[in-house]
C-alpha cells in the first residue's frame, strides 16, 4: 500500500537529517530515509535510547527496499514533552505520531522497550499495523521484567568503571563472539559525526525505567488478539529480557515466528545483524 507525503530520501542513515512532526499537542523528533513507494516500517528503539542508537546496518539494509521511519518517544533525545510513565501512553504518543504523519499502514519494529510499545500499538489500533517484529522483548507481566533495573545497574556500574559502554555487558554475551560483537555494534554507533540527537537525561532513563517495571507487573495481556502476523527474534541468552519471554510471546500470538540467535544475549538482533536483515527483510515483504 503505498502511503501520503512520502517522498525518496537519499543517502545512508549516518546522513539521514533529523526531522519534526507534531503529535499530541508535542513536538516528536523522527528520522526518515529509504524509497517513496512501500508500506512504510517503523523503528522503536529500547530503553534510555535516543535516535542514535539505531544500528545503523539494519536501518541502511530496511530502507534499501522501503521507507522507514525512526521515531523518538516523548521527552527522548530532541523530541519535546516529559517522558511518559507507562507502556500505554507510549503508544498513543507513537499512534499519534503515525497519524500526524499521515502513515495508513505500517510493518512495526520493536527492539527491548519498542516491542513492549508496539505490543500496546497493535492492540490499540489494529488498522493501522500489517506486520510486527517483535525483538528482545516480552510480554505484560513477562518473566524478569520488573527486574530489569536490578539486572541492570550493576552491568551500568561495570560499564563506567571499565570505560566501556555498558552496552557491551547489557546486550552481548561474555564469551569471545559476544565482546567482539559488542565492540563492533558500538563502532557503529558512532559512525554518525553530525546531526546527532540529544543525549538522553537521567530523569527520561529512570522515567522509563519506571514504565518497564511497571510493565513487568502488568496482568498478562490477551495477544490472542493481535491478527498481524509476527516474527520474534531474540538471542539464546537474553538476561535484560530473559529468553522465556521471547518463547512465550511466540507460544501466545497466533502463528507467530521464533528465531533465537546462538551464544548472543538482549541484542542478539545487533550481533547476527545480517542474518536478522536477511529474515526481517523476507519476513516483511510477504
Amino acid at each position: 500500500m503505498t502511503n501520503p507525503k512520502l517522498t525518496a530520501a537519499s543517502g545512508p542513515w549516518t546522513e539521514t537529517p533529523t526531522r519534526f512532526v507534531e503529535a499530541a499537542g508535542v513536538r516528536f523528533a523522527y528520522r526518515r530515509l529509504g524509497p517513496a513507494e512501500g508500506v512504510p516500517i517503523v523503528l522503536l528503539n529500547h530503553w534510555g535510547a535516543n535516535l542514535d542508537n539505531f544500528d545503523p546496518r539494519i536501518v541502511d539494509g530496511l530502507a534499501a527496499h522501503r521507507p522507514v521511519y525512526a521515531l523518538n518517544y516523548r521527552g527522548v533525545g530532541a523530541s519535546g514533552g516529559t517522558a511518559p510513565l507507562t507502556i500505554r501512553a507510549m503508544a498513543a504518543d507513537i499512534v499519534a505520531v503515525l497519524r500526524a504523519l499521515g502513515l495508513r499502514q505500517v510493518d512495526l519494529i520493536g527492539f527491548s522497550l519498542g516491542g513492549f510499545v508496539a505490543q500496546e500499538v497493535v492492540l490499540a489500533a489494529p488498522d493501522l499495523i500489517r506486520r510486527v517484529v517483535l525483538a528482545g522483548t516480552g510480554p505484560a507481566g513477562g518473566d524478569g521484567i520488573e527486574k530489569v533495573g536490578p539486572v541492570s545497574w550493576p552491568l551500568i556500574l561495570k560499564g563506567l568503571a571499565t570505560f566501556k559502554d555498558p552496552k557491551t555487558y547489557l546486550f552481548f554475551t561474555s564469551t569471545r563472539n559476544g565482546r567482539q560483537a559488542a565492540a563492533a555494534f558500538i563502532a557503529r554507533l558512532k559512525e554518525r559525526r553530525a546531526d546527532r540527537d540529544k543525549a538522553v537525561t537521567p530523569r527520561v532513563f529512570l522515567r522509563q525505567l519506571k514504565a518497564i517495571g511497571a510493565w513487568g507487573r502488568q496482568a498478562p495481556q490477551d495477544l490472542s488478539k493481535i491478527v498481524s502476523p509476527v516474527l520474534v527474534a531474540n538471542g539464546d541468552h537474553d538476561i535484560m529480557v530473559p529468553t522465556e519471554n521471547s518463547r512465550d510471546l511466540a507460544r501466545r500470538i497466533p502463528g507467530a515466528e521464533l528465531v533465537l540467535y546462538p551464544d548472543a544475549g538482549h541484542g542478539g538482533i545487533f550481533q547476527y545483524h545480517g542474518p536478522f536483515l536477511e529474515r526481517a527483510t523476507a519476513f516483511l515483504a510477504d
